[in-house]
């Protein structure tokens, strides 16, 4: 029987070390759920092993056929532009297969549910509360189209308000920062206000939208390892198992 590709999950890395430590979390979760999938991680900045390295070791051993999977959630300039850079410049003797990013899916929403309610809300709270979907922030349109669009589905689902919300400097127009969104939020009369990181791993971003939610009466956790992460993680691999080689 035919070897199943390698996963490799291709992380941004941080200086912050507890965004290492998520993402290997995670990667643990993913193995649980498929034990005898070969699954490495790797990194484009700040930490190891480098997605580089990776790739160049399991040439070395003899390997053919990956799966290379960007850990994000929106298509910006990483998943466009950096990774597949570095995949074209992988061994030649290396089957490369990219995978989609993460978002969007339903199996998130699932997960940011999760962990509003691990953060105290209760579905009773549900049409009574004002959610702050809160990003890291994006120069890039489709990214920040995609961030519009999640939170207008959200809205959706009986939550009292949904407002997308940036954590970066420079706000794309239309959004605002996550302490903006919160007060928004009180002025729209949702009798509270939780703020929903929509991000991966802690980090500089994530700790400024922390502090963006000062306000707030709930801030949910990051989606970290979350079980519905690392099952859309497996959905991406076997959708990119059978898909067209990098380059081909």
């Amino acid at each position: 029987m035919r070897d199943k590709p390698v996963l490799l999950v291709i992380a941004h890395g941080s200086r912050d070390p507890r965004h290492a430590a998520t993402v290997h979390a995670l990667v643990r979760r993913v193995r649980s759920l498929r034990p005898g999938l070969r699954v490495k991680t790797g990194f484009l900045d700040f930490d190891t092993p480098s997605a580089h390295g990776v790739l160049d070791s399991l040439a070395a051993q003899g390997v053919r056929d990956v799966v290379a999977l960007p850990l994000l959630l929106t298509r910006a300039f990483h998943a466009k532009a950096d990774i597949p850079a570095l995949l074209r410049q992988a061994p030649p003797s290396l089957r490369i297969r990219q995978a989609d990013v993460l978002g969007p899916s339903p199996l998130l929403l699932q997960a940011l549910e999760r962990r509003l309610y691990e953060a105290g809300l209760t579905p009773a709270d549900r049409s009574s509360t004002g959610v702050v979907l809160a990003s890291a922030g994006s120069t890039d349109p489709e990214a920040i189209a995609v961030i519009a669009d999640i939170a207008r589905e959200w809205r959706h689902t009986g939550w009292c308000a949904v407002r997308p919300a940036v954590a970066s400097a420079t706000s794309p127009a239309g959004f605002p920062r996550t302490e903006d969104a919160v007060r928004e939020l009180r002025a729209l009369g949702c009798e509270r206000v939780a703020v929903a990181p929509y991000v991966l791993a802690p980090g500089r971003l994530p700790d400024r939208i922390a502090r963006g939610a000062a306000a707030a009466d709930v801030l949910a956790e990051v989606l970290g390892p979350a079980s519905e992460v690392a099952r859309l993680l497996l959905e991406r691999y076997d959708t990119a198992s059978v898909a067209a080689l990098v380059g081909v």
